[in-house]
């Protein structure tokens, strides 16, 4: 009789042993979930082609041959997707989030963070791929109250200007990546956080007639 006490008593550890053990498993696996998430997509983008034209564009045009602005709407909108290139130092000193137009959806919405529309047409409420020249800082209604005005010099952003497609902040658009959520999309101005606009004023006040190139890889 003491044998088959034992015997059950040792089934009853061994089985709550088994079940502490799986607990502490799938507790494990609830926080590693937690803590890693959803992955960021891997995004290996070579703009050194891009980087080299751009470089020879600004000294055909007498733009500025210090700093130079790459955009890429190819990107997730949830991505970091606005570069600022120092041609010196051939590095990006700095990357931010960026919003691109909402185009035929809702305004501030998402629609189009996978897909951006494009269009270089009046009333489009699209962004426009082409390079533009960044001219004279301006007062927006929007972010911190600066904005700078764009000179398309393509045919795809020709009318960039009288569309009065400019640089801003706005206080919508992320310091941080927030993919797999996409940035509010505006009328067609490429516009980045408050925080980044600071930085980037202060660059584009030392900087004149700075190359921007809105791409979509």
């Amino acid at each position: 009789m003491k044998n088959v006490i034992f015997v059950i008593g040792l089934v009853l550890i061994l089985s709550c042993n088994q079940k502490d053990k799986k607990e502490i498993v799938v507790s494990k696996n609830e926080n590693k979930t937690e803590i890693i998430g959803e992955p960021k997509p891997r995004v290996e983008v070579d703009y050194s082609k891009f980087y080299k034209e751009a470089k020879e564009y600004a000294l055909r045009n007498n733009l500025n041959n210090d700093k130079f602005i790459l955009i890429d709407l190819g990107l997730h909108s949830g991505l970091k997707r606005f570069f600022v290139y120092d041609f010196q130092k051939n590095i990006i000193v700095k990357s931010c989030m960026v919003s691109h137009g909402c185009g035929d959806n809702r305004w501030g919405a998402t629609a189009t963070k996978e897909k951006v529309q494009l269009s270089n047409e009046f009333d489009s409420h699209c962004s426009s791929l082409g390079k533009y020249v960044v001219l004279d800082r301006g007062v927006s209604q929007w972010g911190i109250k600066v904005n700078y005005i764009l000179q398309g010099k393509d045919k795809t952003n020709s009318n960039a200007r009288n569309r009065a497609i400019v640089l801003h902040s706005w206080e919508a658009v992320s310091e941080n990546e927030v993919y797999p959520e996409g940035t509010p999309e505006g009328w067609g101005c490429p516009a980045v956080s408050n925080e980044s606009m600071k930085e980037i004023d202060e660059l584009l006040k030392t900087n004149k007639k700075v190359l921007m190139w809105i791409i979509k890889s």
